[in-house]
């Protein structure tokens, strides 16, 4: 059946020696240094993936704090355009309220100065009226210039209103 024989025993071992051996040197130091730099390979693109996480952090903290910084100076800006026009609006307001006022004295300058003239001519024509009566009622003619002064000395005594 089975026998054993001492010689091949040897001989398988020294041949399994040897090939360990063969295989350490060329085998086994090649897949040693190639894990090793893919294991150095790993260890870096971990190291890579750990800064850019890191730098994408702050740059988005970066981001908001800009952000935030945008949003309060657009809210200041705001605020400055609704107080200018809020400014302008009540100088314009208060421009118009006096461009109206000035409107209204000329306007009364206007009348009291038509009322003066009306009244001028009233008393014009209430003087030709009255030395034509007076020249009807004493059926003659009387000198213009001396009804005239009559007139206006009658005239002088009623009261300017």
């Amino acid at each position: 059946m089975l026998e054993i024989n001492p010689g091949l025993m040897i001989w398988t071992i020294i041949t399994f020696i040897v090939l360990v051996l063969v295989l350490k040197k060329m085998a086994w130091k090649p897949l040693v240094e190639a894990l090793t730099a893919r294991e150095e390979k790993v260890r870096e693109s971990l190291e890579q993936a750990e800064h850019a996480r890191t730098e994408a952090q702050r740059l988005i903290e970066e981001n908001q704090k800009q952000l935030s910084h945008a949003q309060g100076e657009l809210q200041q800006m705001m605020r400055e355009a609704r107080e200018e026009a809020e400014k302008l609006r009540a100088r314009r307001k208060q421009e118009a309220e006096a461009q109206a006022r000035e409107i209204i004295d000329q306007g009364k300058l206007e009348i009291e100065r038509e009322k003066e003239a009306a009244l001028v001519e009233l008393r014009a024509e209430v003087a030709h009226l009255a030395i034509q009566a007076a020249g009807k009622i004493l059926d003659e003619e009387l000198d213009e210039k001396k009804h005239r002064a009559l007139v206006d000395t009658v005239l002088g005594d009623f009261p300017k209103s």
